[in-house]
């Protein structure tokens, strides 16, 4: 089998999503929430619940249902069973490159489904990100997750630790200030260079923002009220990896980078709606706003503009230059996460760990 079943009809992967998981099998007697606060249930956590995190747990939920399917030949059930967490974690805790039968057959199925990349051992990363988004599942009908058991935890924390690979940065190699101009230099004054400077000037200048953070940007989330006095533009992001639209932060953007922005504004004739936008064959800006991905293109295309190849960075270059530049330039770590909006202090560290230990004098001490 190699598709979940719900209710009695067949999904395939692609139709599964969380307003699916009501129709998936029923609730215990004792836990059982009723219609109507299900619904309102589920309502409430897609509205309070980022746009990313919903498309990922659509993903999961997929990955899931279509692996139980192929393992168990079983739809999944609410709550799940420890025997079937314990499987989970077992068959991807490990490289089933030479090792045929079941959790071989059953990978192989996810490659053909195009749910899963290959036979090596997955990221503890990526498994741990499932876990978490199938005891979401569980949260959201009030039931207790499998993987609380003592022996579920015990086993995740061996697989972590054998599974165990160097981490690699998301990008190559941070976009610092003299990689930016290099970038900048590319950008001549049609309108699609005057939006890619300044999507490479905000990315970079009001903190490392991310991919979604810049292509969400709305012209009313620009507040341009200390522009003539101050040169300064205000930028609300109402909504980040760590903040949401109760605690939306507001960051500003000085100097060349809201001079950049104000131009891009100004030659697109943006009075509202989305900030940055496709450019047409025509040099016009279309009316609506950047595909999510949109950030990576630009930036691929700038790199070949400057004779560099287009995996040199990515997108998440904009955001480890920005700390990597601010390490550099002596700036304190709590200032720079002022801006970057980083959670983890010490995430944040990583990149300042770099610098300082490549300028520690002690590995001078042979000249």
């Amino acid at each position: 089998m190699s598709l979940a079943q719900h209710s009695g009809s067949w999904l395939t992967p692609r139709e599964i999503s969380p307003d699916t998981m009501k129709n998936t099998l029923p609730l215990p007697s004792y836990a059982a929430l009723s219609v109507e606060d299900e619904a309102t249930l589920l309502a409430l956590y897609k509205r309070g619940t980022p746009a990313n995190t919903l498309r990922a747990w659509e993903r999961d939920l997929a990955y899931i249902a279509a692996w139980k399917a192929a393992v168990f030949d079983q739809p999944l059930a609410w709550p799940e069973t420890e025997r079937v967490a314990l499987r989970f974690v077992l068959d991807h805790t490990m490289d089933l490159t030479d090792k045929p039968g079941s959790a071989q057959a059953a990978a192989l199925e996810l490659i053909e489904l195009g749910l899963r990349r290959g036979l090596a051992c997955p990221a503890p990363a990526t498994l741990d990100r499932r876990i978490a988004s199938w005891r979401a599942f569980h949260r959201m009908r009030n039931l207790a997750s499998p993987f609380e058991a003592p022996l579920l935890k015990q086993a995740r924390a061996k697989g972590r630790k054998a599974a165990a690979r160097p981490r690699l940065p998301k990008s190559p190699r941070p976009i610092d200030r003299a990689m930016l101009e290099t970038l900048l230099a590319t950008c001549d004054d049609d309108l699609r260079g005057l939006r890619d400077r300044a999507v490479l000037m905000l990315g970079f200048g009001s903190g490392g923002r991310r991919r979604s953070e810049i292509t969400n940007l709305y012209r009313e989330d620009i507040d341009t009220s200390d522009y003539a006095s101050k040169g300064l533009i205000w930028l609300r992001l109402l909504e980040t990896k760590t903040t949401g639209k109760a605690d939306a932060p507001r960051l500003p953007l000085k100097g060349r980078a809201a001079r950049a922005v104000m131009g891009w504004i100004a030659a697109a004739q943006i009075t509202a709606g989305p900030l940055f936008r496709p450019i047409s064959r025509a040099d016009r800006a279309l009316p609506r706003k950047l595909a999510p991905d949109a950030i990576r293109v630009i930036l691929r295309h700038r790199l070949r503009g400057a004779g560099l190849p287009e995996d040199h960075a990515t997108p998440h270059g904009l955001r480890a230059g920005f700390l990597t530049q601010a390490a550099l330039d002596g700036a304190p770590l709590a200032a720079a996460m002022k801006l970057s909006l980083h959670r983890s202090a010490i995430q944040a560290q990583r990149y300042y760990a770099d610098v300082e230990i490549e300028a520690n004098p002690a590995t001078d001490l042979l000249g």
